[in-house]
């Protein structure tokens, strides 16, 4: 989606708002911040359009291995059972979109996937991947994500290397690994990320350098080491600041790489939060209603944008509301209401299920 824009020369800044006297506008009752200085953006650009010629489109590839199986998945808070028995298998290299009305418990499902709730059961077994040209996905480890205990980059355990690989897949682990009870930033370092229903952006900080909070995710330089003045750690340091100009790149908004997360329209702080998660270089993004208050043309580049991210190897977990988008991006349907699944599918399949357009309509009454 951002092919055709013209090239971010490196040491330019984005220039500030018409009339803002040099500063950037803070959002109400907030000081207006100086003009950031935007790093040099270092090195050769990397070509972020998709290795394929054109998007692919849903089920056009083959089922494969999972990525993801949660199984018997029950959530309560005190009497109120937000998920109850929840199950679902996602393929790796699809994207699979989870539908339902309004507190049908869509997110409660990604906040005990991503560590933030502990269901009372159940399991969820995800199997670690290397994303397919990982190298072109500048990286400061260059290496498939760490399992827990391990340093980015550093060598898996016995179990999920050499023989305990899938032969056919020499990057992805055969023995899975369980979610449930790890804290978030484990999940992260598994190689899950996620997006959030409301924004969550470090407002203060600018687009470039939220990118960055995601990318040194996998930086291998503790804060210790990066205050020595090594070869090593400029290497690194250089190596991050090319993946975050990158990501910006790739989600439309290398122009305001300067600019204050809080100062973007609403669209672009949906992008640069995708673009924050990309970072860490998942194999498995979790996509909480991407297109809520975007507009027409808006959705269509996310359609855009959730292909090439498909394109690149990434499995994409979605919940959305808006039916045509997921009609347009999705191989599985999952459709839920009231903590339960109750149609799994296709997406035609699942807009015709008489217990789908149910749980969206209602049911006719008839007048006495």
């Amino acid at each position: 989606m951002t092919d055709s824009e013209p090239p971010v020369p490196g040491p330019a800044v984005p220039e500030p708002p018409s009339g803002s006297g040099g500063s950037i506008p803070a959002p109400r009752g907030r000081a207006a911040l100086p003009p950031p200085v935007v790093p040099a953006r270092p090195g050769p650009r990397v070509d972020w359009a998709p290795d394929a010629t054109t998007v692919p489109s849903p089920g056009s590839q083959a089922p494969s291995r999972p990525i993801l199986d949660v199984a018997g998945l029950t959530l309560r808070f005190g009497g109120l059972t937000s998920l109850d028995d929840v199950s679902l298998r996602q393929p790796r290299g699809t994207v699979l979109a989870v539908i339902g009305p309004n507190g049908a418990g869509k997110t409660s499902l990604f906040n005990c996937l991503t560590g933030t709730y502990k269901p009372r059961r159940g399991s969820a077994h995800f199997w670690p991947t290397r994303v397919p040209g990982v190298g072109s996905w500048a990286s400061p480890a260059g290496a498939a994500p760490a399992v827990e205990g391990e340093p980015p980059g550093g060598p898996p355990p016995p179990d999920e290397a050499g023989p305990g690989r899938d032969a056919g897949a020499p990057d992805v682990a055969r023995k899975p690994v369980e979610l449930l009870g790890r804290s978030a930033h484990r999940v992260a370092r598994l190689g899950i990320a996620r997006t959030f229903q409301n924004i969550r952006l470090f407002g203060d900080l600018t687009a470039l350098d939220n990118v960055r909070v995601g990318v040194e995710v996998r930086a291998r330089v503790g804060a210790g080491r990066a205050l020595l003045p090594l070869p090593f750690v400029r290497r690194e340091a250089r190596a991050v600041a090319e993946a975050s100009w990158e990501l910006l790149e790739f989600v439309g908004l290398a122009d305001r790489a300067g600019q204050p997360a809080a100062s973007l329209p609403y669209g672009a702080q949906r992008r640069l939060e995708i673009a924050r998660a990309l970072g860490t270089r998942p194999s498995l993004l979790l996509l909480d209603e991407p297109a809520a208050g975007a507009t027409a043309a808006e959705r269509r580049d996310l359609v855009e944008l959730i292909g090439q991210i498909r394109a690149r190897g990434v499995s994409i977990l979605l919940i959305e509301h808006d039916i045509r988008l997921v009609a347009a991006v999705a191989d599985t349907v999952l459709a839920m209401t009231f903590g339960k699944v109750i149609a799994t599918g296709t997406p035609d399949e699942v807009r015709a299920n008489p217990a789908v357009v149910e749980a969206y309509l209602g049911t006719a009454v008839t007048a006495p």
